[in-house]
C-alpha cells in the first residue's frame, strides 16, 4: 500500500515508469476489463481524482481507499499494481452491489463504472445525451456503436465517435466533465478494427446539441444541417 498521494504521471515520467517488464495491473481471474479500466482513468490523468478523495453524500470510504490506496498511488509510483489489490476491490464491489460475480467473471467495463460510480460512491453521471429529441439520458460512459465502415480501416477515436454519434442520432446537451468512451466491442473470432489510433484531442463542436456552427460553405453561422 502507498499511503502517500501521487500526481498522475505526465511526459518522461510516464514513459520512464510504465515501460517495461512488470508494469501495468496485474491480471487475474477475467480481471482484464477492469484493469484496463482503471489504467485508462487514473495513470496518466487526474480528472476523475474526486473519485479519490471526495467525501461524496453516498460514498464508501472503504472502496475509496482501497482504489486510492491499493490501485491508484502504487500505479503512479511504481507503475505496477498487484492483482491481489485488485481482487481486494473487487471481492468490495461483490460485497456492496448486486452481482456475486465480481470476483471471477468477465464483466463489461460499464457495468463497474456504474456500480462504482454510481452506487458506491455517489457521483453525479458525467455525460448527458440525447437522441432524435427525445429526453436526455444520463450516463458514466459512452460506449461506440457501429456499423462495418468499409472506408475505416485503421480508423481514429475522433473518427469513430463522430460515425457512432451520428449513426444512433446522439448529441451531447452539454459539454461533459470527464468524456469516458469505450471502444468498439470484438471477440476471440471477430475484431471490428485491428488497430484503433489514439485521438490526443477530441474535437465535439459537431456532437453538441444546439452548438452555433460555422457554414460549410459561407462561413457565416449555420442554420441547417445536414448529416
Amino acid at each position: 500500500q502507498t499511503p502517500d498521494s501521487f500526481p498522475p504521471l505526465r511526459n518522461e515520467a510516464a514513459v520512464r515508469v510504465l515501460r517495461g517488464r512488470m508494469k501495468g495491473i496485474q491480471g487475474h481471474c477475467n480481471s482484464c476489463y477492469m484493469d484496463a479500466a482503471l489504467f485508462s482513468l487514473f495513470s496518466c490523468t487526474s480528472v476523475l481524482d474526486s473519485m479519490l478523495f471526495k467525501p461524496f453524500p453516498l460514498c464508501d470510504r472503504n472502496v475509496q481507499s482501497i482504489l486510492r490506496d491499493e490501485i491508484v498511488n502504487p500505479l503512479r509510483k511504481t507503475g505496477f499494481v498487484r492483482a491481489r489489490s485488485v481482487m481486494h476491490l473487487r471481492e468490495q464491489l461483490t460485497e456492496k452491489g448486486q452481482c456475486s460475480s465480481f470476483t471471477n467473471a468477465e464483466k463489461d467495463p460499464e457495468e463497474f463504472l456504474n456500480l462504482i460510480m454510481h452506487q458506491i460512491l455517489g457521483i453525479e453521471p458525467l455525460l448527458k445525451l440525447q437522441s432524435g429529441g427525445q429526453r436526455e439520458q444520463d450516463c458514466y460512459c459512452y460506449q461506440i456503436f457501429m456499423d462495418k465502415q468499409e472506408d475505416l480501416v485503421v480508423p481514429d477515436v475522433q473518427q469513430l465517435v463522430e460515425h457512432s454519434f451520428l449513426s444512433s442520432d446522439l448529441k451531447l446537451v452539454e459539454i461533459p466533465s470527464c468524456f469516458i468512451i469505450q471502444m468498439p466491442r470484438f471477440g476471440k473470432e471477430y475484431k471490428m478494427f485491428s488497430k484503433i489510433i489514439p485521438s490526443l484531442e477530441l474535437d465535439i463542436t459537431d456532437l453538441l446539441l444546439d452548438s452555433p456552427r460555422e457554414c460549410c460553405m459561407c462561413g457565416d453561422v449555420a442554420t441547417l444541417e445536414c448529416s
